[in-house]
């Protein structure tokens, strides 16, 4: 009878472990191979140089308490050192219909890469004791671990429209946006342009199948819409590819000119791809090391 309490908590702790979700577990294990980098801006996080205490919550690891200064109080805690970020990383992974497309070339759909990507970068500002949360999620930012797991969850089951809607955030906040962007671009310049002028930094990345870049299909092909009954067949489909290459890059050119105006990033990322390369350049972006 003494063993029942043990095995009871053994199995409550085992059952939460396969419900972590998968997502979560792949987010972290890509964003353990980035290495932070060094900062001189006084922000909190995995510097070297002294700069704060706060009190001790739900989901800090207990080896950063301060014993020393917890004894002197009744109070725990943590010591926080310096880093460059933003003060809150909003991640947001589109829920459009045309996301969820994979062709032959990839073994993952957009969405997929596109939430692994946002869930990766909050990931990482998170192990740097910044505060994180998704647009349009009803979770407040939080700098924990559990945060993260809510995150995932919400990503998982997540619905809307496929452009973020106006959420007010606190000046000098950072956000990425993942998506496949293939709107007009006036509707995504009235989605992102009123959070630039709110004083958000944020980066765009778009994020396609191989299929959508090289138009791979020849001979008689119908292509279909994901989102309607719009439909077209081809009789030769490689005839398509230029003029096809052209439309996508003037299409790019107009979303790179948009993100310069508003003075955002602007990153492209393909599903057969590793998603390493596209997260190691977005943190270089956000911790500002791309401008040094």
């Amino acid at each position: 009878m003494s063993n029942a309490p043990a095995l009871t908590l053994a199995d409550r702790a085992a059952a939460q472990a396969r419900a972590l979700p998968p997502l979560l577990v792949e987010a972290e294990r890509i964003a353990a191979t980035v290495i932070l980098g060094e900062h001189g801006r006084r922000r909190a996080g995995p510097g070297e140089s002294f700069w704060q205490y706060r009190h001790y919550s739900f989901g800090d690891s207990t080896q950063r308490i301060d014993w020393h200064k917890s004894a002197r109080s009744t109070h725990v805690y943590i010591r926080e050192n310096e880093w460059e970020a933003a003060n809150t990383l909003w991640v947001w992974s589109s829920p459009s219909v045309s996301m969820t497309f994979k062709s032959h070339l990839a073994r993952v759909t957009k969405r997929e890469r596109a939430q692994l990507l946002a869930l990766a970068i909050a990931s990482l500002a998170v192990r740097a004791s910044e505060r994180v949360s998704a647009l349009g999620s009803p979770h407040a930012p939080d700098h924990t671990r559990a945060q993260l797991i809510k995150l995932a969850q919400w990503f998982m089951t997540a619905e809307g429209s496929a452009l973020p809607g106006l959420t007010r955030m606190p000046r000098f906040s950072g956000a990425v946006l993942a998506g496949d962007f293939l709107e007009p671009v006036e509707d995504i310049a009235r989605a992102i342009t009123p959070l630039a002028e709110a004083g958000v930094r944020g980066h765009l990345v778009q994020v396609v199948d191989p299929a959508e870049e090289t138009l791979p299909y020849s001979g008689r092909v119908e292509f279909h819409g994901m989102s309607g009954p719009l439909k077209f067949l081809s009789s030769r489909a490689e005839t398509l590819r230029e003029a096809y290459a052209r439309k996508l890059a003037e299409h790019r050119a107009a979303l790179r000119e948009l993100c310069r105006r508003i003075g955002w990033s602007f990153l492209i990322h393909r599903t057969d791809e590793p998603p390493t390369g596209t997260l190691l350049a977005l943190h270089a972006l956000i911790s500002g090391e791309a401008g040094r």
